[in-house]
């Protein structure tokens, strides 16, 4: 006979994961694919592949016996050699004594360890919303809490005091994500290095996400809060190979994180999976070997896209607001209905053939939002995406 039953540890592991939300991206794909013929403007992702030096590098990879077996933990020498000769030439992160770099199986991945790193039950992430939702998720599963505080409606900027505001003694690490997903918002210089300020002031982690830091328009540029001088003890910078480089399958990411994190950090990636995978690490050194100059040769197309979307958007007039989004591949726009948004996104998928992503999934729970992902679309399928959607949100906003 059993010592102790397990029925008892397993609703509260059950309860505690149901508090967690829904993935929505596998939501809506089921929705999709009950639907042929859709259009997705829901998940991001980029039109074009990989470099062909990522793939070169891999099929000469497969050759090699050491490569089919374990790596180090914390990634291939030669692939963690070239993200610091990165991090210090485009971001002006010098990795020295005070920080380590981490390959990881995607961003996802790299912001999971990092709050199970940093969160004991009970403790609490600040998330700027519209927030990113596997941010939320992630402080959810490791039994955190996240506690939101709204960004300006206009531009979707933090407010510095607004954080200042929610610190507790339970704050373990405030989140930026810039530029933005779900709204394309680029954060300012000056506002990042006043958040990182107030981080060290107070004695919790900035964990900056910039997945997106390629993608900008308009003569924004993203800011890298971790080439702030004495930024390095309470920095923690994320980046991935899955937008930049359209290597999303390929699971590849990795972090600049403080030294002092590094054994922890280390601890979970080895129970979690060993380490990254070796192909996808083998194919992600060919792609920086090529560098920001692949994704910047479709940054144009990309921006003309971004322009007809929202000129498309502006059809619509007041029935939608859309904030200026001046990076990443997103457009979130404000629809004024009493509908609610997933209620809006299932009509818009079952009658107009086009999917988005609702905006409640982002925390955004006051009024009807949708995030709109352009990158998947190239200058000839941009028409037909935007025809549907326009279309389909005037015959359903008429009633």
């Amino acid at each position: 006979m059993p010592v102790t039953s397990p029925a008892r540890p397993t609703a509260r592991v059950a309860a505690h994961i149901a508090a967690v939300q829904t993935p929505i991206i596998p939501t809506v794909g089921e929705l999709i694919r009950a639907h042929p013929g859709t259009i997705s403007l829901g998940q991001g992702v980029v039109h074009y592949p990989p470099p062909p030096e990522a793939l070169g590098r891999l099929s000469e990879a497969l050759a090699v016996p050491e490569r089919h077996r374990y790596a180090h933990v914390a990634g291939l020498p030669a692939l963690l050699e070239r993200i610091r000769h990165k991090l210090a030439d485009e971001n002006g992160i010098a990795v020295g004594d005070e920080q380590a770099v981490v390959v990881t199986a995607g961003g996802n991945m790299a912001f999971l360890q990092a709050v199970l790193a940093l969160v004991e039950p009970g403790d609490e992430v600040i998330l700027p919303t519209p927030y990113y939702f596997n941010h939320e998720m992630a402080v959810g599963i490791a039994g955190g809490r996240a506690v939101l505080v709204p960004t300006d409606e206009t531009s979707y900027q933090p407010s510095v005091e607004a954080i200042r505001a929610a610190l507790s003694e339970r704050t373990r690490a405030v989140v930026t994500v810039s530029p933005n997903n779900p709204t394309g918002a680029v954060y300012d210089e000056g506002t990042l290095r006043a958040i990182n300020a107030l981080c060290r002031a107070h004695g919790v982690m900035h964990i900056h996400d910039a997945a997106y830091e390629y993608f900008t328009y308009d003569g924004h540029r993203a800011f890298s809060p971790g080439s702030i001088e004495g930024a390095a003890g309470h920095t923690l910078s994320l980046f991935s190979l899955s937008k930049a480089y359209g290597m999303a399958a390929w699971r590849i990411g990795y972090m600049a994180l403080p030294a002092a994190l590094l054994p922890a950090v280390k601890k979970i990636q080895d129970t979690n999976l060993i380490c990254a995978p070796v192909p996808g690490q083998v194919a992600a050194l060919g792609a920086m070997e090529v560098g920001a100059a692949y994704t910047q040769r479709f940054l144009p197309a990309l921006a003309e896209v971004r322009r007809l979307v929202i000129e498309a958007l502006a059809t619509l007039g007041d029935r939608v607001a859309v904030a200026p989004a001046r990076g990443a591949f997103y457009v979130f726009a404000r629809v004024r209905t009493d509908l609610d948004d997933l209620t809006l996104v299932r009509r818009l998928i079952a009658e107009h053939r086009v999917a988005v992503i609702p905006g409640s999934t982002f925390g955004v729970r006051d009024g009807c939002s949708l995030r709109i992902a352009y990158g998947a679309l190239r200058r000839d399928t941009v028409a037909e995406a935007m025809e549907r959607l326009v279309r389909g949100l005037e015959a359903i906003l008429r009633g």
